[in-house]
């Protein structure tokens, strides 16, 4: 957008001040002689003010709802409901004024980032968004059953939300690529409202998630909740929870049946709010950034099962379906055994020998992936890319949790010992986790590292080979149409070289690796993600760190590597189409 003459600042409106051109792929201005210093540091105050508030806002909210988790007592006005409330409010109010008013404007969007917002992405983001519309209902349902020991910000909490959701969702949908140019700091601090929201919501979603699990371990300790009157709450270590989470359903069906829908469908909102966090802080690092226009844009560019048939991918999807159906076998078994006394031993076998028979063959295929990579010879893909950069870090902060409740039980095996079967099925299974992890990261990210074109393996032949590929650059065959698919990136690789118009074994190789990564993923996500928590009810880190510290690390770490079996399937999902 160039400015008009006698401009003299970039405001609100996006204009470019007099004598700054945009650096084409970042949102920093050259500096022209004739400015002030003051003009240039402008676009970087305003990250720096966004930034801040989220940050800020972010923290109050963390500290409330830890609060409310800890001490529900000391805050009898439900402070953490009424600031979430609030802050979707404000929310909402700014999903409207863009979606309404804002991006009517002419030059509001004069650019695309056609990395943010892939077809996976997205339809993954969809998918969660109606579960937790759906779980937005069963909670009114349920709340209103047992409004009269509810209070009111809590029963009101649903009706707010499910707008909230509804509407972020549509602005996800269609809008994750714009890069605004204009109202920038109006922008920048709403993007920045709504990625708070969504972080805190998910914090207030596991924790309360985090009750219903202490609720559940303490009953089959033996403490009958139902029958601890209100003296007894007040000398029990649990006094808060019983305060706090215990509302009893009337003697209806419905009731019980709002409650089970609840429980269901919690794991799928708190993934929707970790993703849609992650949309949403790639739009605001978008705000005012300029995307090279010589990008191509291939709208008929989709996901489909094309990049397997015609690659012939076999071996790791049939490997893939077999680990499969022996998970949905093993999380049936568990679900029906641990709660019967005499089977419970049996469950927690199951379960570890079902994981210590997967990860190993996992550990191989991303070992072999990396020694793939590494044979390919492909140059490192630059540029500044905001999505792949938070690819990447997601990847990383996400595997934390695992990594961390692994190496706390290792601590704790090193301390107690490991008596019994169970106690070293616990930590082998751990030492596995940690090197299952570790190396399906190295091959994830050197993989999203990757240039799509493979680098001449001998110097006489670079300059043919480039020539080569400006004639297909230039006109692509048929063939090289449908299998130049790429998964984040709106605009398309640069073709791949083909030696004699046979796929490379290489790329084979990567795909029947993928393909097994990504079932195998799937069935560790949906294992944990519905229910089967064995660290609550067994292991030797309750034995070693007590009851509530290892309560506490168990529920900030499993959450994290749920999000972080979905979010590697979508890395896995990219590398096997940009194969």
């Amino acid at each position: 957008m160039n400015p008009e003459p006698g401009a003299t600042d970039a405001d609100s409106s996006g204009a470019t001040p007099v004598g700054v051109e945009p650096v084409q792929g970042w949102d920093h201005p050259i500096q022209d002689p004739g400015l002030e210093p003051g003009q240039v540091w402008a676009p970087r105050g305003r990250h720096l003010i966004s930034g801040l508030l989220g940050l800020n806002v972010v923290l109050l909210g963390t500290a409330l709802v830890a609060g409310q988790a800890f001490n529900p007592e000391a805050l009898r006005h439900q402070e953490s409901q009424v600031f979430l409330l609030l802050l979707m409010g404000v929310s909402l109010i700014w999903m409207l004024w863009y979606l309404l008013w804002a991006r009517k404007q002419a030059g509001i969007s004069p650019h695309k980032d056609h990395h943010a917002g892939g077809m996976v992405v997205t339809v993954a983001l969809m998918l969660f968004a109606a579960f937790s519309l759906l779980l937005c209902v069963f909670r009114g349902g349920y709340l209103i059953s047992t409004r009269g020991c509810k209070p009111t910000a809590t029963v009101l909490s649903p009706f707010i939300e499910a707008p909230f959701l509804g509407l972020q969702s549509f602005l996800l949908w269609f809008h994750s690529k714009d890069c605004i140019h204009r109202h920038k700091i109006i922008t920048r601090s709403g993007l920045m409202l709504i990625l708070s929201a969504d972080l805190l919501l998910w914090l207030n979603a596991v924790t309360e998630d985090s009750i219903h699990q202490e609720i559940e371990l303490e009953k089959q300790d033996g403490l009958s909740f139902s029958n601890t009157t209100s003296s007894e709450a007040e000398n029990s270590d649990v006094e808060g929870v019983l305060n706090s989470t215990l509302c009893p359903c009337a003697a209806s069906s419905a009731c019980y049946a709002f409650r089970k829908g609840i429980e269901i469908l919690y794991p799928f909102n708190m993934e929707f709010y970790l993703m849609a966090a992650c949309v949403v802080y790639v739009m605001w690092n978008n705000v005012g950034r300029s995307v090279n226009p010589a990008h191509p844009h291939h709208a008929a560019q989709k996901l489909t099962l094309k990049v397997v048939y015609q690659g012939g991918v076999v071996y790791g999807l049939a490997s893939g379906a077999l680990v499969l159906a022996a998970g949905v076998a093993v999380f049936v078994l568990y679900q029906v055994w641990v709660g019967q006394q005499r089977l419970r031993p049996t469950a927690f076998l199951i379960f570890y020998g079902y994981h210590l028979a997967v990860m190993p063959v996992m550990s191989l295929c991303c070992l072999a992936g990396v020694l793939v990579h590494r044979l390919e010879r492909r140059a490192e893909e630059g540029g500044h890319n905001p999505t792949r950069s938070l690819d990447v870090t997601l990847l990383v902060a996400a595997a934390l949790g695992q990594l961390a409740l692994s190496y706390f039980s290792l601590v704790a095996a090193l301390a107690v010992g490991t008596d019994g079967p169970i106690g070293s099925l616990d930590l082998s299974y751990s030492v596995l986790s940690l090197l299952e992890l570790i190396l399906q990261n190295i091959f994830i990210i050197e993989g999203l590292h990757r240039h799509p074109s493979p680098l001449a393996k001998k110097k006489g032949r670079r300059r043919r080979d480039m020539f080569q590929l400006k004639k297909k650059v230039a006109a692509p065959t048929k063939e090289e149409k449908t299998t130049n698919i790429s998964l984040l990136d709106g605009a398309a690789p640069h073709a791949a070289i083909e030696h004699d118009g046979k796929t490379p074994w290489t790329k084979r190789a990567i795909q029947e690796i993928c393909a097994f990564l990504i079932l195998s993923n799937v069935m560790l996500w949906v294992i944990p993600a519905f229910g089967v928590h064995p660290q609550f009810e067994n292991g030797l880190g309750k034995q070693f760190f007590g009851f509530s510290p290892w309560f506490v690390l168990v529920n900030l770490g499993q959450p994290l590597g749920v999000f972080y079996r979905m979010h590697s399937v979508g890395a896995l999902m990219e590398l096997l189409i940009a194969a």
